[in-house]
């Protein structure tokens, strides 16, 4: 991805061109331009949609001329904007992994047990899966009580990655709660003489027909009844394959998309910099929980943006690591976030995939918005290069890099920056 975005950087300046009107023009497109170089067919495509709308939410090219007649006063100061996309691939490319169990519990005091292979690591994984068991059986999220992932109740888990932990533990857990569910229902209509059309679970309470009790009384009947309100749930991932001999197939069950709106100000004489703002706007689907879901992107973006402008890997000649720890390896602090942080999810637009309430996912693909802040510090050195000179910055972008990429350009040189690490 960051080969392809720093080609399309280098086309716009070859071309003297904005580099997002080079990035719309290599979009995946209708019948013909939509399939990738691996086979895999891109469809329901929201990129040009999404960049579309951020181009508008954030101004884009209004700022451009803004930072254009600034950066033309400025001498020393520049400013540079970029708007970058992501198309991310969701699934193991391991096919195997895609699989998924969940172990379900209903006590007769209708409290819900709910153990699932996902790890919680701060992600909000738990709370979305509790969310989604919840919505099955229509009671509070706070009769879920969740158990920590232990192979002794869920078996052979997968590795909570690839962005697919709600996906996958999220359905499965769906799974399990709607065994018990037809299983309450077909009970209710036996017991009762209704229709299973008759028998519904709302607002935490079990309505059979005219007659209505709660959520919890009608656990302790169907107990009483020697009804079973356990059940296990199982999901794998439908529709995936791939031939690793003819690297072709369908990797990925669906793609996330999003789009990145980030302007910086660099010190031309020192390299120094900073973020002044980013608009970001991404697909999630229809979001289990928007406040997580907004959480994940921003967070994955500045994570993003430590990659590539700050967490610098340096060996001495005796192959030790010498960025060893915070004194000397740099992750994003809170002086590093964007002044003017503004996040949006893209609305109406569900998964057109059976994800789990369609849905998608949203762990790692923000990761990789933090491309636009890296393309707009090369945008910001542009204004100084002479003699048609292309900026050359590697990552991670550092004060010093993006002064070497300085003083480069400025005397009609592109240079590769890798060799600042030689001086360490």
């Amino acid at each position: 991805m960051m080969t392809i975005e720093h080609i399309m950087d280098e086309i716009a300046r070859y071309l003297n061109k904005d580099p997002l009107e080079v990035r719309k023009a290599n979009y995946y497109g209708e019948e013909g331009r939509n399939v990738t170089h691996y086979y895999q067919t891109v469809e329901d495509n929201f990129l040009p949609e999404i960049t579309e709308q951020l181009e508008q939410s954030s101004d884009y090219h209004a700022r451009r001329k803004e930072i254009a007649e600034f950066n033309k006063n400025s001498p020393i100061l520049k400013k540079g904007l970029s708007i970058t996309p992501v198309k991310f691939g969701i699934s193991f490319t391991a096919t195997f992994l895609n699989q998924a169990g969940a172990l379900i519990h209903i006590y007769t005091d209708g409290s819900i047990h709910l153990n699932h292979g996902g790890t919680e690591m701060g992600q909000g994984l738990n709370i979305k899966v509790a969310q989604i068991v919840a919505e099955e059986f229509q009671v509070d999220v706070d009769r879920i009580q969740i158990t920590a992932t232990n192979t002794d109740k869920v078996p052979n888990t997968s590795p909570t990655a690839a962005s697919s932990g709600a996906d996958l533990n999220g359905k499965a857990a769906q799974n399990a709660a709607i065994t018990i569910k037809e299983r309450l229902i077909e009970f209710a209509s036996s017991h009762f003489k209704v229709t299973p059309e008759e028998v519904l679970f709302k607002n935490g309470m079990v309505q059979i027909r005219e007659q209505i009790m709660t959520f919890a009384d009608f656990a302790q009947l169907a107990w009483m009844n020697q009804i079973s309100l356990s059940s296990t749930g199982f999901y794998r991932t439908p529709k995936i394959y791939y031939d690793h001999e003819k690297a072709r197939g369908r990797p990925f069950y669906y793609y996330a998309y999003g789009a990145s709106c980030s302007e910086v100000i660099i010190d031309t004489l020192t390299g120094e910099y900073k973020i002044l703002r980013v608009d970001i706007l991404h697909d999630v689907g229809a979001s289990l929980n928007p406040a997580i879901d907004i959480g994940q992107v921003e967070g994955g973006f500045v994570q993003g943006v430590g990659w590539l402008t700050t967490e610098e890997l340096v060996w001495n000649e005796q192959g030790r690591l010498m960025t060893n720890g915070p004194a000397s390896y740099k992750i994003p602090a809170i002086a590093d976030m964007p002044i003017d942080f503004r996040t949006h999810l893209l609305e109406n637009r569900s998964n057109p995939e059976d994800t789990v309430f369609n849905s998608k996912a949203v762990g790692e693909p923000p990761f990789m918005l933090g491309m636009s802040v890296w393309s707009a510090l090369k945008d910001a050195i542009s204004y100084v290069a002479v003699d048609g000179a292309i900026p050359k910055l590697d990552t991670p972008a550092t004060p010093e890099r993006v002064l070497m990429a300085v003083q480069a350009v400025t005397q009609g040189q592109s240079v590769n920056t890798a060799s600042f690490t030689e001086t360490h």
